[in-house]
């Protein structure tokens, strides 16, 4: 019984999983559009940006009731592999 609820909850997760997969496609449309605007590598990285982005998360999150320690860690990750994107994609004009 107790394997039966566990893939039920694993299925579960997978779905979710590709939920989030079409989200980040979306984002990573976004961040392309991004690139394309700025004019520099040195605009890639925009601490006060970052900040921002973590503190809202972080509010949401204890708003939401979802512990702050996943969301933000979630969230500084994604960014660090969004400007490793934007720092391999970056053509400059």
């Amino acid at each position: 019984m107790k394997n039966v609820n566990l893939n039920n909850i694993r299925k579960k997760l997978d779905k979710i999983d590709a939920k989030l997969l079409a989200v980040i496609k979306e984002r990573s449309i976004l961040v392309d559009q991004v690139i394309k605007l700025k004019k520099d590598k040195k605009d890639i990285i925009d601490k006060a940006r970052i900040r921002f982005i973590l503190k809202k998360i972080k509010k949401n999150s204890i708003k939401a009731k979802i512990d702050p320690m996943i969301t933000v860690g979630i969230w500084k990750e994604m960014i660090k592999v969004f400007i490793k994107y934007e720092y391999k994609n970056f053509k400059k004009k």
